[in-house]
């Protein structure tokens, strides 16, 4: 019931947003999830994350914050720290590249590798799409 209520203030507030920074992902992987982000500064990327692909009371939420260690034009290539509840639960820590080939530098690629600790040890790694609703 709360990832329920989770996920329905997040997509009004995506629906809502008009401001520069906030983005959404997907990231393909055996644990699948889409991503709901807000840039600050263009350094900090916090994000929820909610798992796909299962049923929904087995939906899992994750939370990072990640920070732009390397930010250019083209690419940025991060690293953070997060946590995740229901289903593989512990301590995520997401490092990533988001590549932006197109001129128009709202709509990128991704790759990403984060180890998830807890009472399992795993790293899941993901490939997916970003899209950025900046204002130009």
């Amino acid at each position: 019931m709360v990832t329920r209520k989770l996920l329905t203030a997040l997509l009004v507030l995506a629906a809502n947003s008009s401001f520069a920074q906030f983005g959404i992902s997907f990231h393909q992987s055996n644990l699948p999830f889409i991503g709901f982000n807000y840039e600050i500064k263009d350094r900090f990327i916090p994000e929820i994350r909610i798992g796909t692909d299962n049923y929904f009371e087995s939906t899992s939420v994750e939370a990072d914050v990640m920070y732009k260690i390397v930010r250019k034009d083209d690419f940025d290539f991060y690293g953070g720290i997060g946590a995740r509840i229901n289903g593989y639960t512990g301590v995520v820590i997401p490092v990533g590249l988001n590549i932006y080939p197109l001129p128009n530098k709202k709509f990128g690629f991704h790759i990403e590798a984060a180890p998830i600790i807890g009472e399992d040890f795993i790293i899941r790694g993901s490939w997916g799409i970003r899209y950025r609703f900046r204002k130009e």
